[in-house]
């Protein structure tokens, strides 16, 4: 199976707070044909259980495209270390049951949340 590619992007200095309130991961995932009821199905019981057992996990929505064949998460932590620890240890697991409804390797961004009425967080005003 082929490497996730992982990109990361930090916000501007101007727009950054000392400590980011919430850190996101977005995973793009190409499915592959006829695989949602599966997809989701793993996500209910294999991924979200172990995402609930990681340190600093806050959420995760997920995504499916009305033609079943993209989808995208976004999983939101506490902070960007704990968000770093998940890829470095269990993410590789998760790819892994994926492996049967993704087709390619899932595309990786890192975000800082910039709000989130859902969490209450405001954007912060740069001094």
């Amino acid at each position: 199976m082929t490497e996730p590619i992982v990109v990361t992007w930090i916000a501007p200095l101007a727009s950054r707070t000392k400590e980011s309130v919430m850190f996101a991961r977005r995973v793009y995932m190409h499915l592959k044909p006829n695989s949602v009821a599966e997809f989701t199905q793993r996500l209910e019981k294999d991924i979200l259980p172990l995402l609930r057992k990681q340190k600093g996990f806050q959420d995760e929505i997920t995504f499916v495209g009305h033609g079943g064949r993209e989808a995208f998460a976004i999983s939101l932590w506490d902070k960007a270390e704990n968000a770093e620890t998940y890829n470095r240890g269990p993410y590789p697991e998760v790819t892994k049951i994926l492996a049967t409804v993704v087709e390619g390797a899932p595309q990786v961004e890192t975000y800082d949340v910039a709000n989130s009425t859902f969490h209450k967080i405001a954007a912060a005003v740069a001094a």
